[in-house]
């Protein structure tokens, strides 16, 4: 009986160890590692402060200088969804092309006077941030950063952008036009034909109702986030954009992933 019980209890020791083997085989040991491989919870947090205070720092100062936006392609403001019959009409429009080039660069001048509230806003978000935020974005998606900061932000970074968006519509940008007043003379001249009897016949609808605000601030946003993610992404996988040396220690984790 006793025999019986000692081959039992080896048996099951065996089965144990191999189960043990097995789990440990799967685990992600790198990325546990961040306290074994020297660089502590507190080091982590601190790198991922500074790398997102430098790629916000970048991203505004790119896009809040002169042609910031207009000379982005991928980031530069076109004329609202409903301004498309315009542009599909031009010829229709004494001077169309003119006023299109002065609304669409107003737009981009408004963006561009905007997107410099930004940088109090995320940083103070970026304070906030705890340990267990710090960890799962480091570990996380190249642009887990850049979510993080837009689901905390979203909400205040559009209260803050729609009064500074609206004053900028309003003043004068270029050569002594306001963004609103180059929309309106787009408009105006587009809504002259098609309300005249060419237009009607040619079946053209007048523009109207456009939030040049909501829409500018959306727009705004949009590309902020974008740049941003640009930023983030670029010190996760470039070590030559870790300029301190925390940036090289904390980032350089993801290089042996």
């Amino acid at each position: 009986m006793k025999k019986k019980l000692f081959f039992v209890i080896i048996a099951v020791a065996m089965s144990s160890c191999a189960e043990l083997q097995r789990a440990a085989k799967n685990v992600d040991w790198d990325r546990i590692g961040s306290t074994t491989a020297g660089v502590s919870n507190s080091e982590n947090i601190l790198g991922l402060k500074s790398s997102l205070n430098i790629g916000i720092e970048n991203a505004v100062g790119l896009l809040g200088k002169p042609d910031g936006f207009f000379k982005d392609a991928a980031l530069k403001l076109l004329l609202p969804e409903e301004a498309k019959v315009i542009v599909d009409n031009l010829k229709l429009i004494p001077g169309g092309q003119a006023l299109v080039d002065k609304a669409v660069l107003s737009l981009n001048r408004a963006a561009e006077d905007a997107v410099k509230e930004a940088v109090p806003i995320f940083k103070s978000a970026i304070t906030g941030m705890t340990i267990s935020d710090a960890t799962n974005i480091l570990f996380g998606a190249d642009n887990a950063a850049t979510e993080y900061l837009k689901k905390t932000t979203y909400t205040q970074l559009t209260n803050a952008f729609a009064p500074k968006v609206a004053n900028s519509l309003g003043k004068d940008l270029i050569g002594g036009i306001s963004t609103n007043k180059a929309w309106n003379e787009l408009t105006s001249a587009y809504n002259s034909v098609a309300e005249s009897v060419v237009g009607k016949v040619a079946g053209l609808t007048p523009v109207k109702n456009v939030n040049l605000d909501q829409y500018v601030t959306e727009k705004a946003l949009g590309a902020l986030f974008t740049k941003v993610a640009v930023e983030e992404k670029l010190i996760r996988t470039d070590p030559k954009a870790r300029i301190n040396d925390i940036l090289k220690k904390v980032f350089g984790q993801l290089d042996k992933r």
